[in-house]
């Protein structure tokens, strides 16, 4: 039985939670994820976490912020002032928006403070600074 290698094409169902136990990603009811291994399509963590399994193995494993989706860098937190924003988004605490650059390009950010003069707006991943646990269950390797 063929055991994962990098470059190989894998299919695997998986359930995704962070350290309280809240689940914030899984592919039940839906397709399995496919990808190649060290093609840069998964976070880096989970590339290494497949390597050396079988075809119907399964696994649960953390993987370190560091490793998944970084660390929160403080750079890309902002407060602008509430004027900035059109008034019909009605911001509050938790929302995602898009916000446009300098140059053109937009970022996804989330609202994570509101007060009278001003929003914080944090561009970080929403899983940044955050250990993930998976539990996967590999489907085929090809």
């Amino acid at each position: 039985m063929k055991t994962i290698e990098t470059n190989d094409q894998v299919t695997l169902h998986y359930k995704g939670t962070l350290s309280d136990g809240e689940q914030f990603d899984s592919s039940e009811g839906r397709e399995p994820l496919s990808f190649k291994v060290g093609g840069g399509q998964v976070i880096p963590g989970f590339d290494e976490a497949v390597i050396g399994m079988k075809p119907e193995e399964s696994k649960k494993f953390t993987i370190p912020a560091d490793k998944a989706y970084g660390t929160v860098r403080e750079d890309l937190i902002h407060k602008v002032e509430r004027s900035s924003i059109p008034a019909e988004l009605n911001p509050h605490e938790g929302q995602r928006l898009v916000s446009n650059l300098e140059d053109g390009r937009q970022i996804p950010v989330t609202v994570t403070e509101v007060t009278e003069e001003t929003i914080t707006l944090d561009a970080n991943h929403p899983l940044a600074g955050k250990d993930l646990t998976f539990e996967i269950q590999i489907v085929s390797v090809q």
